[in-house]
């Protein structure tokens, strides 16, 4: 039997956006976490256009599950998370739930690339595609308990212009497609967005988790989808989401994805 030509592209364009379609991905830049002496000398290397690269087998298991970084590619949540982001993508079509898609923490753009081509394959031109993001990297905890700091992780630091570019490369960059660069706790209390179909959370920290939701959640449409990416590996993200859901008096049923995120139709 043959293959739909759109599901063709579709897994071909998830494969391209997590690096999947090719084993020098799984490779590791040495010296983006390093502190102290050491940093200073990868730091003094990068000026120079040196980079030290450890070379690594590729686990596919891994890329499945987004376990791993990639070396390249537009996104780290894997195959299972964005068959989920499809799957509640297409529901909300095929039941005409109301909203744009938003995703909060967007890194290289990947999951919003994939949001937009998604609208592309099935025609649809009345919705957008919302990519917050500081575009600066991760902020650095408020307190201990807020969550780990990767503010310092050269690698998730990645610009507006590059993401930018990167919606053109899969030429999806277009009037669906808008931007809000900054801290969440700045630029979503004001965000000109009237109602959401998809809610898409990988702000990692508590105040972040809790910023996206006290901010967005009520615009989320009856029969929308509510999908947070760090829900099982964060503690802090999870404790955020318990103690939002509890101050509305809201019991969704949540259902895990893979090993790190869930998500709950609204």
């Amino acid at each position: 039997m043959n293959a739909n030509p759109l599901d063709l592209y579709l897994d071909l364009l998830k494969k391209t956006l997590t690096a999947s379609i090719y084993d020098e991905s799984a490779w590791e830049i040495k010296g983006l976490q390093e502190t102290g002496p050491k940093r200073w000398f990868y730091e003094f290397l990068r000026r120079k256009s040196i980079l030290i690269i450890r070379a690594k087998r590729y686990d596919p298991i891994k890329r499945e599950e987004g376990v791993d970084w990639p070396l390249f590619g537009y996104t780290m949540t894997g195959h299972r998370r964005l068959d989920n982001v499809q799957n509640c993508v297409e529901e909300v079509l095929r039941s005409n739930v109301p909203g744009d898609f938003i995703e909060t923490g967007a890194w290289r753009g990947g999951t919003t690339i994939f949001m937009r081509a998604l609208l592309r394959v099935f025609d649809v031109t009345d919705r957008k595609v919302w990519v917050a993001d500081s575009f600066e990297g991760l902020p650095a905890p408020k307190n201990e308990d807020d969550g780990a700091d990767f503010s310092n992780v050269r690698q998730l630091k990645v610009s507006l212009e590059q993401v930018r570019h990167h919606f053109e490369k899969f030429q999806l960059l277009d009037d669906q497609v808008a931007f809000l660069k900054g801290w969440f706790c700045d630029t979503l209390p004001s965000a000109p967005i009237d109602k959401l179909a998809i809610l898409r959370l990988d702000g990692d920290l508590y105040s972040s988790t809790m910023d996206s939701l006290v901010n967005l959640y009520h615009k989320v449409s009856k029969g929308g989808f509510v999908i947070v990416d760090d829900y099982y590996s964060w503690p802090s993200c999870r404790r955020a989401v318990t103690e939002f859901l509890g101050s509305k008096s809201i019991s969704p049923e949540i259902k895990a994805i893979d090993w790190t995120g869930a998500y709950w139709k609204v």
